[in-house]
């Protein structure tokens, strides 16, 4: 057995994928402390490996529920950007394939921003569709954040290059006539409603950015527009950007001031 280095056992340890594989069994009866640590760590990983690929299987449910059904085309949709002061709403919706195999996709607020960054051309690539829908802060006032937000979900499904047959909604009713399963918190539940999810992020953090540059005096990069202090502060020194959402209370009581 101590033929072999704990170096070498350490890189044939970083090639076992199988948690029954017996070569851990085996090395699991080597005295020395190296390759029990690196035999440890070996096993956690996989066994983290393991929960993570079992998630990803079970954010599979519905949209499976459907393709059982035969119905292949399932769009799942969701939105970003209801609570901010400043900015668009956003919406994004996904039509996934049976074989979509990106097991770090999941809810848009679990990732980091890099991490949505990598994985948004990502999803598009592997997508059957993809479609995006942006209401901007004046439709916002005219119409009020819910009725804005329906809208914007209502665009990116029409912005679908394939017609679905079925949509997965993150709780909201889109007006589109195309049969609906609302679900609370569908971004952690739904596959494509996840993909959705970080879509519309990653793109309204862009459009966030680049109004950073126009107006770095609210913090806009690190905030998106959302009422954190910096951008309060902002509001009370500079009164309202021309993205500001005038109708929501912090802006309003700025401009009244």
């Amino acid at each position: 057995m101590k033929n072999e280095t704990v170096n070498e056992i350490k890189q044939r340890l970083a090639a076992i994928t199988d948690p029954s594989d017996p070569l851990l069994t085996k090395w699991a009866h080597d005295s020395r402390k190296g390759v029990l640590t690196a035999l440890a760590r070996r096993r956690q990983q996989l066994q983290k490996q393991a929960e993570q690929h079992a998630a990803f299987l079970a954010r599979f449910r519905y949209e499976k529920l459907f393709w059982h059904q035969g119905i292949t085309y399932v769009a799942g949709v969701d939105e970003v950007g209801r609570g901010p002061l400043a900015g668009p709403v956003v919406a994004g919706a996904v039509i996934i394939p049976a074989d979509f195999d990106l097991e770090l996709v999941n809810d848009s607020k679990q990732l980091t921003p890099a991490k949505r960054a990598e994985l948004a051309p990502l999803i598009d690539d592997a997508a059957i569709a993809t479609g995006l829908g942006v209401v901007d802060n004046h439709m916002i006032d005219k119409l009020n954040i819910y009725e804005a937000t329906r809208l914007a979900m209502q665009t990116a499904v029409n912005n679908l290059a394939v017609q679905p047959e079925r949509l997965i909604v993150d709780a909201m009713q889109v007006p589109v006539p195309i049969e609906q399963l609302r679900l609370i918190k569908g971004d952690a539940k739904s596959i494509s409603v996840s993909a959705a999810s970080i879509l519309a992020k990653v793109h309204r953090d862009r459009l966030m950015d680049d109004y950073a540059s126009l107006y770095p005096e609210y913090d806009f990069v690190h905030n998106a527009g959302y009422g954190t202090a910096k951008h309060l502060v902002a509001l009370k020194q500079f009164g309202a950007t021309p993205i500001h959402r005038i109708s929501f209370a912090p802006v309003k009581k700025s401009i009244q001031k």
